[in-house]
């Protein structure tokens, strides 16, 4: 993961979140190629006993991680248009997405096979069906974040892996397309971008995007853990380079310098 998180992809992926409204395809397929590498290397360091989020044996995680997806079969909460599952059929896995909202899944005109329309509160399938199952940027539109990481845990086969991904909200990018105004409050910041461009951001406060932090995440996951339910592997910040990693032990700082938290957890 080291070698994965370097300051060159920091730049990359914060250099493409401009285009997320106007040119979709761009933002979010380099996202899926992303995600792709991030997962393959939380695989293939999990499959190793003593994984952490530190360096590790760096030359064999990197070689090992390639292909360390194939023949899984992984379930994206939240996989929008997709965008994530072209990119995964060329892996060799065996991919599925749940989405809510009809008009999401149609919205980029790829049809998948694979794609289930349901909520990821309740999700639509049984106990422990999948190896692996992940959520990029998902929780902070969701009313109960925690419920959604709940509901991916019951669908991990034990010693599975859930990745929960989701965006800071008093980080830079938390107010998502109403920019750094989100710092004023989220309900200031809707009316601000109303009145600015004459309609209601996609991202509504309140209805579609809600405030969750760094600690929260940090917490349930101590939670879970103590429950016996799953095993903690990994917590560190998306899109920062690895040796920044450290922000998200740090109160107060992480909830403003983490844009975006990354839970690794193996069902138990």
């Amino acid at each position: 993961m080291v070698r994965f998180a370097t300051l060159k992809r920091s730049f990359g992926l914060l250099g493409d979140f401009k285009y997320e409204q106007t040119d979709p395809g761009i933002f979010y397929g380099h996202l899926a190629e992303d995600t792709i590498g991030l997962l393959e290397g939380i695989a293939a360091g999990a499959s190793r006993v003593g994984y952490t989020e530190a360096h590790g044996d760096e030359a064999a995680q990197g070689a090992s991680a390639s292909g360390a997806l194939r023949g899984m079969r992984i379930l994206d909460v939240g996989g929008g248009p997709g965008y994530f599952g072209r990119a995964f059929a060329e892996r060799g896995v065996e991919y599925y997405t749940c989405e809510p909202d009809v008009g999401e899944m149609a919205a980029a005109g790829i049809k998948l096979e694979s794609s289930v329309r349901g909520s990821g509160l309740d999700l639509p399938f049984r106990d422990g069906a999948f190896d692996l199952t992940y959520s990029s940027n998902v929780a902070e539109h969701v009313s109960d974040p925690w419920r959604m990481g709940r509901e991916m845990l019951r669908v991990t086969a034990p010693g599975g892996l859930m990745v929960y991904s989701y965006t800071i909200w008093y980080g830079p990018f938390g107010g998502h397309e109403m920019g750094l105004t989100h710092y004023l409050g989220g309900d200031r910041a809707r009316r601000m971008y109303e009145k600015k461009h004459g309609k209601r951001p996609k991202n509504y406060f309140g209805e579609s995007l809600f405030k969750v932090g760094c600690a929260e995440g940090m917490r349930w996951g101590d939670a879970v853990e103590r429950a016996g339910e799953a095993e903690v592997l990994a917590a560190f910040p998306r899109y920062h380079p690895w040796w920044a990693w450290w922000m998200v032990h740090v109160p107060v700082l992480r909830e403003f310098a983490v844009s975006n938290l990354v839970l690794v957890l193996r069902k138990r």
